[in-house]
C-alpha cells in the first residue's frame, strides 16, 4: 500500500480547514483524524466551519469544537444557520459563504462532505468545495446513516485506539439532541472505525476512509545533504 504523508517536520506550520453541514458532521465523519493531527503537531491551525445550526444544536456544536481543538495553535469555529435539509434551494446564499471564506483561508487540507453521499446537504457542500479550492488537497469524509451510501474510500487514516475513544465519548457526551436517533450510539461508530482498520490493515485496528478524488504526487529530489 503506497504511504503518502505531511510534511516530516512536526512544526512545520499547516492550515486545516473542516466543513460540515451540520453541527455533528465533522466529528463522525474525521474527528480522530483532526484529533491525531493534532496530537503529533504543534503548529496546526484549524478552520472550523458548521453551515447548519441554531439554538441548542449551536450550542452543541461550540462545545464539540472546543473538545476536539484543545491543542490546535489557532483556532476558528463558525457555525452558521442554513436551514436544514433545504441546502440545494440555498445554493446562491451558501456559495457566497464560501467565496468569504476562500478570502481569508489558505487550507493546505480540506475535509469536507462525500460527492456521493444520499444527504442532499452534503452533497451540496461537497460540490461547492471543490468550486471554492480547485488546487488544494482535499479529503471526502463518510457519514454512516439509513441511506446506507457507504461507498470504497482509496485514503485511510489509521487511528490509536486512544484517539478512536475520545472521538466517539466526545460525540456521544455533547450531541444530546441526536441521543433519539439510532445511529447516534458508541457502537454504531466503533463499527465503521473497525471496518476501515480491517481495510488499510491499521496497526491498532482502527481507521477513518476518506476518498481523495484528485492528488499530485510530486517527485522532486531535494537539495538538502
Amino acid at each position: 500500500m503506497l504511504q503518502l504523508g505531511l510534511p516530516r517536520d512536526p512544526a512545520a506550520p499547516l492550515t486545516l480547514l473542516c466543513l460540515g453541514a451540520h453541527s455533528d458532521d465533522i466529528e463522525i465523519g474525521c474527528g480522530g483524524t483532526v484529533l491525531q493531527l493534532l496530537s503529533a503537531r504543534s503548529n496546526l491551525r484549524v478552520v472550523w466551519v458548521v453551515f447548519s445550526s441554531a439554538g441548542e444544536r449551536e450550542r452543541e456544536a461550540r462545545t464539540s469544537a472546543s473538545l476536539f481543538l484543545q491543542q490546535a495553535r489557532a483556532q476558528e469555529v463558525i457555525v452558521m444557520n442554513f436551514r436544514d435539509g433545504f441546502f440545494p434551494y440555498q445554493g446562491a446564499d451558501i456559495k457566497e459563504s464560501f467565496e468569504e471564506l476562500k478570502i481569508n483561508v489558505d487550507p493546505d487540507l480540506i475535509f469536507t462532505h462525500y460527492r456521493d453521499d444520499r444527504h442532499q446537504d452534503h452533497r451540496t457542500i461537497s460540490e461547492l468545495t471543490w468550486n471554492t479550492w480547485r488546487r488544494h488537497l482535499i479529503l471526502e469524509y463518510e457519514i454512516p446513516k439509513y441511506d446506507g451510501d457507504l461507498g470504497a474510500p482509496n485514503c485511510f487514516v489509521p487511528l490509536k485506539k486512544e484517539v478512536c475513544a475520545r472521538k466517539i465519548k466526545n460525540i456521544c457526551d455533547v450531541f444530546k439532541s441526536e441521543s433519539n436517533k439510532a445511529w447516534m450510539t458508541e457502537d454504531t461508530f466503533r463499527a465503521i472505525l473497525r471496518l476501515r482498520g480491517v481495510e488499510c490493515a491499521a496497526p491498532d485496528q482502527y481507521a477513518e476512509a476518506f476518498y481523495c478524488r484528485k492528488l499530485i504526487l510530486g517527485t522532486e529530489l531535494s537539495n538538502e545533504n
